[in-house]
C-alpha cells in the first residue's frame, strides 16, 4: 500500500491509503471501524509438505454492500467472496431476513502474518482483545462510519415518523467505546443505555431527534474519499426524507 490521492474518473475512484495499516488516516479509521463491527480472525491448522502442523490465520470482514467491500479490499488487500444468506434479526430472533453478503478475506495464513504484521497482537487490540482507536482520533467520522456500517442498523419508524440508528454487537465493551466516540463527536447525539438482545448480544440507539443531524454529519463529503457504503447512505437519506414528509394523521 502507498500514499495516493483519491481521484474520480467516471465510476472509478482511487482510494488514498497509508503504507502502514495502523497509521492514523481516514482510510485506516474506516477500515478498522468495519473490522471492529463485523470482522473476525479465523484460525486453523494445516499440514506442511513434510507432515508438520502449522498454524494459519486470516482476517474476515463482512459487509452487505459490494462497493464498500471493494473499498476495504483497496485499503487492505485480500479477496472478496459473495453469497446470499438468511439470518435472524438481533432484536427479534423470530424474524429472519435474506440479504447479499460480501466477505473480505485478508492474509494467506501461511506465515502467520496479517496486513504485514507478525501476529494478531500487532493489530489495534490490547491484551484482552479490545480495540484501541486512539491512533484514529483525528478521523472519528470515518471510524464511526465504519462502525455503523459494520455493526449498525438504520430504519424509518412508521409509528412515530422518525429515523432510528442503533448499534448491535456481542462485545459490550466495543459498544461502550462506540458510545464514547459518539459523545465526543461535534454533533449533539445522546444515546440510550445498553440493552440485551434476544440473540445474546447488546445494542443501543441514538436519540431519534438527533439522528438526522448525526447521520448527515456522518456521511458529509464522503464522496471525496470514497470511504462509505452507497447502499447504507441511500437508506439513511431515504429514511430522513420519509421522516421529513411524515404526516402524523396518516394511517
Amino acid at each position: 500500500m502507498s500514499d495516493t490521492d483519491p481521484t474520480a474518473d467516471g465510476d472509478a475512484l482511487e482510494i488514498a491509503v497509508p503504507s502502514d495499516p495502523l497509521a492514523g488516516h481516514a482510510a485506516t479509521a474506516y477500515f478498522w471501524g468495519h473490522v471492529a463491527g463485523s470482522g473476525r480472525v479465523v484460525r486453523s491448522e494445516a499440514r506442511t509438505t513434510d507432515g508438520e502442523r502449522r498454524s494459519r490465520e486470516h482476517l474476515e470482514v463482512v459487509t452487505n454492500d459490494e462497493e464498500s467491500a471493494q473499498v476495504l479490499a483497496a485499503i487492505a488487500g485480500g479477496d472478496v467472496a459473495h453469497e446470499t444468506t438468511t439470518r435472524e434479526y438481533a432484536h427479534d430472533t423470530s424474524i429472519t431476513r435474506t440479504e447479499d453478503e460480501y466477505t473480505l478475506s485478508i492474509g494467506d495464513g501461511d506465515d502467520r502474518r496479517l496486513l504485514g504484521r507478525n501476529s494478531t497482537l500487532s493489530l489495534p487490540v490490547d491484551g484482552r482483545g479490545n480495540y484501541r482507536f486512539g491512533a484514529f482520533s483525528s478521523h472519528d467520522r470515518e471510524l464511526l462510519r465504519g462502525l455503523l456500517e459494520g455493526s449498525g442498523t438504520i430504519c424509518f419508524k412508521s409509528s412515530s415518523g422518525t429515523v432510528g440508528i442503533s448499534f448491535v454487537h456481542d462485545d459490550r465493551e466495543l459498544l461502550e467505546a462506540t458510545q464514547e466516540l459518539i459523545a465526543d463527536c461535534p454533533i449533539d447525539a445522546p444515546t440510550g443505555d445498553l440493552s440485551a438482545t434476544s440473540s445474546g448480544g447488546y445494542w443501543f440507539g441514538v436519540d431519534d431527534d438527533a439522528v438526522p443531524a448525526f447521520g448527515t454529519w456522518l456521511y458529509e463529503n464522503c464522496e471525496e474519499t470514497g470511504l462509505f457504503a452507497p447502499s447504507r447512505r441511500r437508506k439513511l437519506e431515504r429514511s430522513i426524507e420519509q421522516a421529513s414528509a411524515y404526516d402524523g394523521d396518516q394511517p
